[in-house]
């Protein structure tokens, strides 16, 4: 039997708010599965082999719940633009260079690379439309060892000439795609249709049906941006709300995953939680796009599932590190636009959204609990000045990048990345 046993400082999220803290703790794994975090190594383990990171923060790996894998080259371009007018500027015309296989491979590699050596391990990734794209993308991962989620992008309106789909050409390319991506292990189609205003009812009618049909997850966006929702008002006028564009054609459940939710008011956001949905908010993009500043409290307050995207390239950060803070710091812009009436998110809160909260999407417990698989990373802070807990110093790690700092990162049970810190 294969067993992986990590000793260092144990911190993980179990529950919103709280963290869980073991000092000289004993992280162990039995086939890849969590059998347990235990102050002193049980006796059936005596004599396994022991992986002792001394005072390193032993943490839950990353989930990036949003992302745009063929934006990585264009990361911080565009920042002065609204969403459409980036969309039509910078975003189509980078995403149609993704017709050329050798340019996908390259990219995506890097892309994949990076993500490891971040901690970010479980991943709900968009493509472009490009079958042949999208499969490198779903390989790269795969041989990096990020898990997830990859979707081959649907749009057959509303794009440019260089980035469009005829309907017919969406349905037939994304059928091929499915039967093509099934033999990969760890990362797993999901249906993408790129937003209301860029799918035809025809085709969203389709997606949902397939979705029906072989019990696929969704992602989309919802909410983003005012004019973006006057948009979608213009062209599904017998909606009376943008989420209602989703239900309708069958794209609205609990495998469901819909970005921003910036403007999502309480009728909206209980839509979410009936359904089931998850809103994944985008802090970073919302700031730089001026999409505005999105609900998160009164969402958890009210019962909705939420997690966290980096948005690449509308987010300007691939490290879930840096997406956590600027979640707190949007959470805290919040209160004041509120009038101090919300509470901002803590630490604790935040570091929950980027790991439990995420892994809940792929049926995890919160936390190392027994049975998740193996998703960690070590965390090597010792370059750093002292500090007396394991809680400031994983606040630390939130506002502050240190170099080489990660030194190990198991995914799905294995050993994906490891670095000797230097």
């Amino acid at each position: 039997m294969s067993i992986t046993i990590l000793k260092g400082t144990v911190v993980s999220a179990p529950t919103l708010g709280e963290l869980e803290v073991m000092e000289s703790g004993y992280l162990v794994a039995e086939e890849g599965r969590i059998a347990g975090v235990f102050p002193v190594l049980p006796e059936q383990y005596a004599g396994a082999p022991v992986e002792d990171f001394g005072n390193a923060l032993i943490l839950q790996s990353l989930a990036d719940l949003h992302l745009h894998a063929p934006q990585y080259p264009m990361l911080g371009s565009g920042m002065d633009l609204p969403l459409l007018e980036w969309l039509n500027t910078y975003t189509f015309p980078t995403e149609a260079r993704f017709a050329d296989p050798d340019y996908a491979r390259e990219v995506y590699r890097r892309l994949a690379r990076e993500l490891m050596e971040n901690g970010t391990t479980r991943v709900c990734m968009f493509s472009s439309l490009h079958r042949e794209a999208t499969l490198i993308l779903m390989e790269e991962l795969e041989r990096a060892g990020v898990t997830g989620y990859v979707g081959k992008v649907n749009m057959d309106r509303n794009g440019i000439p260089e980035l469009q789909e005829t309907t017919e050409e969406s349905r037939q390319e994304t059928l091929l795609w499915l039967e093509q991506c099934q033999d990969f292990r760890h990362v797993k189609p999901i249906l993408t249709p790129r937003f209301t205003p860029s799918c035809s009812d025809g085709l969203m009618e389709f997606l949902g049906k397939l979705a029906a049909d072989r019990g696929l997850p969704i992602q989309s966006h919802l909410s983003e941006n005012t004019g973006e929702i006057d948009w979608v008002r213009s062209l599904h006028p017998d909606c009376g709300q943008y989420w209602e564009t989703y239900r309708k054609y069958g794209l609205w459940n609990e495998r469901t995953l819909m970005a921003h939710c910036v403007w999502s008011d309480s009728r909206e956001r209980a839509a979410m939680r009936t359904a089931g949905v998850t809103a994944v908010h985008c802090a970073d993009s919302n700031q730089n796009l001026c999409s505005g500043v999105a609900p998160v409290r009164e969402m958890l307050n009210e019962g909705v599932k939420v997690a966290l995207g980096s948005d690449i390239a509308g987010g300007d950060h691939l490290s879930m590190f840096d997406v956590a803070a600027a979640s707190i710091r949007a959470s805290k812009a919040r209160r004041i636009l509120d009038g101090w009436e919300t509470d901002f998110l803590t630490v604790a809160e935040g570091w929950y959204l980027a790991t439990s909260a995420g892994a809940a999407f792929f049926g995890e417990k919160p936390g190392f609990a027994p049975g998740n698989m193996l998703h960690a990373m070590v965390l090597d802070d010792r370059d750093l000045p002292h500090l007396p807990t394991a809680k400031e110093r994983l606040e630390r790690c939130l506002y502050r990048r240190q170099r080489d700092a990660i030194r190990a990162v198991w995914s799905e049970g294995r050993l994906a990345f490891s670095c000797k810190k230097k």
